[in-house]
């Protein structure tokens, strides 16, 4: 009953009854469409005109698999394999709840810094208490995306801030570069929590857990500075060497990051274009308030209406803060985080292809072979699979990227224009209710004369 029960699981989610060895041929994450490389590009969802005044945002559904990948460079538990795997008739329950908050500056005699609270709730059995409370600071997410993209080098792993948000910024510890950053860092570390393969990183673990001197411990185990210097100088040499035969999916793929990072570029070039526009003109509407309040002290036959044109101006800057405030919370951030992710895709695909790269140069060298002990054999083996185990993890996480990218962009546009609309409906009200009671008071005015 056992087995059968198994099987009847495994056929529900598509795998085969008696596992599946993510490293063998035939194994891994399923992919749709084997012959059809096309649909990599089939969700566009930006379109962009050349002129910055006309811009277009469509969004295209396409049949996105939800597909779990499992990175071959990760140790799969049993207990982290089940949680991976979805079943049909299972719900999908959220077992990993991450909140950053606090955040504190520390001031010594070399440099000051900012560290932030990450609270983290879980009833995943790996885990030795069910909450942490841990402190970190920007380095130390630094260092866990670092080793994320060491441990998983062609999954997509989420964008961090940058360092320095704000070109120019003379004081970066001021109020709102911190909440912004506390923003940034609560949405990096639950989108890992999200991932299906990220979640269950043995680094992202300790990093969620660790006490600070634990995880400065835990740091000084990677490896040493001449082994970094060394595959360095790998990396380096597999990019300089290029792909000579990069798989017409992957050129696609890439041909749709080049495209899709121009395109976001400039919506957030635009967006923060406007922000800065709606700043500008609300900046001014605030003055224009008092100055009628004041003319009404020197119009003695006006004061009723330009006490009413006060409180319209000031109802209608209440509306275009409001409005100003959901641009910056709702589009900005979302636009800049795809900025960001563009550049990580690119350090995806040059991964990919690094790999690719040191597979070539040893089959190019065993063409050369002189001798029967040579290791090569062996070796370009090893190699195969590991190329096979990039191109199927990245396969797998390109779609479950693009298929967050499309709702998060058509949410956040949706959201902008849901906003726009309730603006312009309340400064409709606020004149109309103005020009009422105006005439109102014409009316009164014209009757008292008669």
């Amino acid at each position: 009953m056992e087995g059968e029960r198994r099987a009847s699981q495994a056929r529900s989610s598509g795998l085969p009854a008696g596992g599946a060895d993510a490293d063998s041929p035939g194994g891994g994450t399923p992919f749709p469409g084997g012959g059809g490389s096309s649909a990599l590009l089939q969700a566009e969802v930006l379109d962009l005109d050349e002129d910055e005044d006309d811009l277009e945002v469509f969004s295209k559904d396409a049949s996105l698999m939800d597909m779990n990948s499992f990175s071959p460079m990760m140790p799969t538990s049993p207990l982290s394999m089940i949680n991976q795997i979805k079943f049909e008739d299972e719900p999908d329950l959220k077992d990993l709840f991450i909140t950053v908050d606090e955040p504190e500056s520390h001031v010594t005699t070399i440099e000051t810094f900012i560290t932030y609270r990450i609270i983290t709730k879980t009833s995943r059995g790996e885990f030795d208490s069910s909450e942490f409370e841990v402190r970190r600071r920007y380095q130390d997410f630094l260092w866990l995306k670092g080793k994320l993209e060491e441990a998983h080098p062609t999954l997509i792993i989420p964008p961090l801030p940058e360092k320095f948000m704000v070109k120019g910024m003379v004081e970066r510890f001021n109020d709102d570069f911190i909440e912004t950053r506390r923003k940034a860092l609560h949405k990096f570390l639950n989108r890992i929590a999200d991932h299906p393969t990220l979640t269950f990183n043995e680094d992202f673990k300790i990093f969620l857990t660790a006490q600070a001197w634990e995880l400065s411990s835990h740091k000084k185990q990677g490896p040493g500075l001449l082994s970094r210097m060394g595959q360095t100088v790998r990396a380096v040499a597999s990019s300089m060497r290029g792909v000579k035969n990069r798989p017409e999916e992957f050129m696609e793929m890439n041909n749709f990051i080049e495209l899709f990072s121009q395109k976001i570029n400039l919506i957030d070039k635009i967006s923060q274009r406007i922000y800065k526009e709606e700043r500008e003109y609300f900046d001014e509407m605030k003055e224009y308030g008092p100055i009628h309040i004041l003319w009404s002290a020197s119009e003695e036959d006006l004061v009723d209406i330009l006490k009413d044109v006060a409180s319209c101006i000031d109802r209608c800057c209440k509306a275009t803060e409001k409005r100003m405030s959901g641009l910056g919370e709702a589009l900005l951030p979302v636009v800049h985080e795809y900025v960001l992710y563009s550049e990580m895709l690119m350090g995806v695909m040059k991964r990919r292809d690094q790999i690719q790269a040191e597979l070539d140069s040893k089959v190019e060298a065993l063409t050369y072979k002189k001798t029967d002990a040579d290791p090569l054999p062996e070796e370009i083996g090893k190699l195969e699979d590991k190329v096979e185990c990039a191109n199927n993890a990245l396969k797998a996480d390109w779609e479950r990227w693009k298929q967050n990218m499309q709702n998060d962009i058509k949410l956040a546009f949706t959201d902008m224009a849901e906003g726009n609309i309730h603006y312009y409906e309340q400064v409709l009200d606020f004149i109309f209710m103005f020009l009422m009671v105006s005439f109102k008071e014409e009316t009164e005015a014209k009757t008292a004369l008669e």
